[in-house]
């Protein structure tokens, strides 16, 4: 019998689990697969270490459509396998850091409280900061989550085994405990990894409500207590959640109402089940008896409406009071959903009119339990009811609606045609557009008549936004709080989704004070590099516009504007992208500040560095003073949010961070560049205008591009793998343009290139330090701007992931000869550049020196890897070359699968 093992580190982890599966392969697929695997795997190893070349391609080339698929199993499994492990180490070295009285360092909220009173914030400051707190993540329909919910499933048994393994365990326990682990990897190695049909916006809906299950339900309560506990008073909550998933028509066909109707729902059925539950739990709880302790008169005064008239719960006026609030959720419950989930009440009493109703009364009894000395009972127990009733309500979470301005531009077309009004609304200039909308918005009869047929984009526009209206009424404005104008250009943009508002009722004038009202905030999403340019100056003009003027002092004088990270970067490459943000949002903060309303930013950023992603903290600390005013909303989208909220720990760490970040950077100096920015701002302005030539020069002027593309990365493949509703482009084209950018990002992480998080970076780098500027400068820049370090840092982690010795595989797949070595010679030169001036500017010797956890990671995780890739590249070249054989196109949705899973934040 073996000695129980000491404390158990990441590679001991990774080293049993990788054992594990082994010996599942060997056991289920026979010791010749098993053999193979470990043949494949010495190889890769060995030409990473250097101690071998040449062996791994042909190896995997010379596979057989059978073997072929075992091994992307293997190294698939175990990529994720190891990734788990990784991150129960993370979780275990927070905990220490807490342990060890570190529990206030960044993207914690003491930590931002301290560092607030560190610069000389007052504490009523801090407060008024913490009080009108916005933070909202935002779960979207993006698809770059390949993973099963069954795959989901099982990995988190896995971490949580992993969590609990026990240093000091016996040997008996420490084998029980391994034989559960070998379970699991057993009954991850027999389940399918792929979906075999296309998910449905039904499907994605379900898939993001299990989140609130896993960590949300209880995270963000908890942290609400944690901020009142740590600013001593009570405070509205810091954090609602937000979705896009139903309520996403821009470019997605299924998006309809019915849709609509059942996101709300199942929404509503998440967060009316909690409730039910809670209080149901808490009238077992709260077993006080009259006799020992005095309720309140207002506690006294629920128990006598409960309608619990039981003998036994005489004396206990606060289960019965609680169990009054349960009849009265359960008819809640019915008049709202139509069913009770759960148990049924013992009585029947009218429903509440509102969750802020419930919270009065789950109050209440919190006050009468502190007037008798139980106000840690109170805290402990009624408090996080009360703290969910807050957050979730009884819609769960709002869901925005977002649409094309395209689309909404010609659906106001026709509807002002066929009442007559215009028959030219589209060639009208924008002045003419203005006006006739702002006319339209003052009239009190509608636009669409239900005697008149419309076109089918017309009438699917109009029961959309009728079930939303339905929704507000019947849930309140919170269950479907934003409007989103994806392609925003122009003020008429705005007000053409006003007008349609109104049409629905969840816009209106008031006749007698003249006051126009929304129940529904407008967003513009701005998007392209010129669009962003633009952002500043619509905002202006939209503000000096008396109804929009009147709609946002209305929505509590807060407008709020959405940045596009993943189009803009499409658009213009990597380092313009940032900086066309970074300068978007300045120019909103002063229009903000000068029409006398406050800015709240919506970050629409993906996974992937070149669609915004990176650590949240750094993010929003690197975002320019007076652009983070108390609210941020983020989207939060594929394989983040599983990484993100599958685990409870993760979810706490990722939650407080967004809320602590944001309290830091709405009072404090974020840019850190002194009274007179205009110096570093001119040099980022040079920069990003020779990245921004660089990165066009290549994509969308260099002949053939296109082509290159899509013959050397897996984007058409891409399209096939069952991850999402939403088609892969917004039309049938093969122009970049048309592309979406999800699968521009996805590809291109596929074949270790990952262009959009570096190319033209380094080409602006040299050429402005040739052009006369200096790399001084430079590093003197990167050492005290937030903003600078974040791009370059995000870079650096890109680029670390990239490997041209493997892209050059996926070039080979170009078949002109000519045009794969324009092309690849120019990325090749690019990407060498790139690397050069970071390590220059950065002043460190090789990437990732800032970040030494991340390359021992890396270092542990790529071997593995290149398997998957090189197998890509062979399955691809039978794939195009006409093998139509389904374990081909089985094996690349699984290469497919795999990478994504082990590179992580690659959509």
């Amino acid at each position: 019998m073996t000695a129980a093992p000491g404390p158990i580190s990441a590679r001991d982890h990774i080293r049993l689990l990788g054992r594990l599966l082994g010996e599942t392969i060997a056991e289920h697929a026979g010791t010749e697969v098993y053999e193979l695997v470990e043949h494949v795997r010495r190889a890769a190893t060995n030409e990473r270490r250097g101690a071998a070349s040449g062996q791994l391609v042909p190896l995997l080339d010379g596979l057989s459509e059978g073997d072929a698929l075992h091994v992307s199993r293997a190294f698939s499994y175990f990529s994720l396998l190891a990734n788990l492990a990784e991150d129960v180490a993370d979780n275990r070295r927070a905990r220490d850091a807490v342990r060890r009285g570190h529990g206030d360092g960044p993207g914690t909220i003491r930590g931002a409280l301290r560092r607030l009173a560190e610069a000389g914030s007052l504490p009523a400051d801090v407060l008024q900061i913490v009080r009108r707190l916005e933070v909202s993540p935002v779960i979207t329909a993006h698809p770059t989550e390949v993973r099963r919910r069954t795959i989901l499933d099982r990995s988190r048994e896995i971490t949580r085994l992993l969590a609990n393994s026990d240093d000091d365990a016996t040997p008996e326990e420490h084998a029980v405990w391994e034989e559960s682990l070998r379970v699991e990897v057993l009954a991850l190695w027999q389940t399918a990894m792929l979906r075999v049909s296309r998910l449905r916006v039904r499907d994605e809906i379900n898939q993001a409500l299990a989140f609130y299950d896993l960590s949300l339900m209880k995270e963000i309560p908890a942290l609400h207590g944690r901020l009142e506990r740590e600013v001593g008073q009570s405070v509205p909550p810091p954090l609602r959640m937000g979705t896009w998933i139903g309520g996403d028509r821009d470019g997605n066909p299924y998006v309809v109402a019915d849709v609509l109707a059942y996101a709300i729902e199942r929404q509503a059925t998440v967060a009316i089940a909690h409730h039910l539950d809670a209080l149901r739990r808490l009238a077992i709880e709260l077993s006080m008896a009259s006799s020992l302790v005095e309720a309140s008169d207002a506690v006294v005064e629920l128990a006598d409406k409960s309608g619990d008239n039981n003998l036994f719960r005489s004396g206990e006026p606060y289960r019965r009071a609680v169990n009054g609030m349960f009849a009265r959720m359960a008819a809640t419950a019915k008049l709202l959903i139509g069913m009770v989930p759960g148990p049924l009440p013992r009585a029947d009493l009218h429903p509440y009119t509102g969750p802020d109703e419930l919270a009065d009364d789950l109050r209440a009894v919190e006050e009468s339990l502190a007037s008798h000395g139980a106000g840690r009972l109170a805290e402990a127990r009624v408090a996080p009811v009360r703290r969910a009733v807050d957050a979730f309500g009884f819609h769960l979470c709002g869901i925005d609606m977002r649409e094309n301005s395209e689309v909404l531009e010609a659906v106001i077309a026709e509807l002002l045609e066929r009442a007559g009004e215009t028959n030219g609304y589209l060639g009208r200039d924008e002045a003419g557009r203005v006006e006739l909308l702002i006319h339209e918005l003052g009239r009190a009869r509608p636009l669409a008549s239900p005697f008149v047929t419309y076109g089918e984009t017309v009438t699917s526009e109009m029961a959309f936004l009728r079930q939303a209206a339905q929704a507000v009424e019947k849930f309140g404005p919170a269950a479907v709080p934003n409007f989103v104008i994806s392609k925003c250009q122009s003020v008429s943009d705005l007000l053409e989704v006003a007008v349609l508002l109104r049409e629905v009722g969840l816009c209106r004038l008031d006749d007698t004070s003249g006051t126009w009202t929304s129940w529904v905030r407008i967003v513009p999403l701005f998007e392209t590099i010129d669009d962003l340019a633009a952002a500043g100056r619509i905002v202006t003009t939209a503000l000096e516009l008396k109804p929009w003027r009147a709609m946002v002092e209305r929505g509590g004088r807060r407008q709020e504007v959405m940045l596009g990270y993943s189009d803009s970067n499409k658009d213009g490459g990597y380092l313009t992208s940032n900086w066309a943000l970074y300068r978007a949002e300045r120019d909103l903060a002063h229009a903000a500040r000068a029409a006398g309303v406050e800015l709240s930013m919506f970050h629409g950023r993906g996974g992937a560095i070149g669609r915004g992603g990176g650590p949240s903290y750094e993010a929003i600390m690197a975002q320019p003073t007076g652009s983070v005013q108390g609210a941020v909303r983020v989207t939060e989208q594929g394989e983040v949010v599983a990484a993100k909220y599958s685990d409870p720990d993760h979810a706490r760490r990722n939650l407080e961070s967004l809320v602590a970040a944001t309290i830091e950077a709405s009072g404090t100096d974020v840019e850190a560049l002194g009274p007179d920015p205009a110096r570093p701002h001119a040099v980022m302005d040079e920069l990003s205008d020779l990245a921004r030539e660089a990165y066009q020069d290549l994509v969308y002027r260099t002949p053939g591009f296109p082509e290159w593309f899509r013959a050397a990365t897996p984007v058409r493949e891409v399209a096939e793998l069952n991850i999402g509703s939403r088609p892969p482009s917004r039309r049938r084209s093969d122009n970049i343009d048309d592309l979406r950018a999800i699968p521009w990002v996805f590809s291109w992480s596929q074949c270790r290139l990952m262009l959009p998080g570096w190319y033209g970076t380094g080409a602006a780098l040299e050429r402005w330090v040739e052009q006369g500027g200096s790399l001084t400068e430079l590093r003197g820049l990167h050492g005290r701007w937030p903003f600078l370090r974040s791009v370059l840092s995000n870079m650096a982690m890109v680029l670390a992931k990239s490997d041209l010795g493997i892209a050059a595989r996926y070039a080979e797949l170009v078949p002109d000869a000519a045009l794969r070595e324009a092309i690849w010679s120019r990325l090749v030169d690019e990407h060498e550049r790139s690397v050069r001036m970071l390590l220059a500017v950065t002043g460190q010797d090789q990437l990732l020196d800032d970040n030494p956890a991340l390359a021992y990671s890396l270092r542990n995780r790529i071997p593995y890897l290149d398997p998957l890739n090189h197998l890509q590249v062979s399955l691809l070249r039978r794939w195009r070359a006409g093998d139509r054989d389904d374990r081909v196109r089985t094996g690349i949705q699984l290469t497919l699968n795999g990478l994504a899973t082990g590179l992580r934040n690659s959509g």
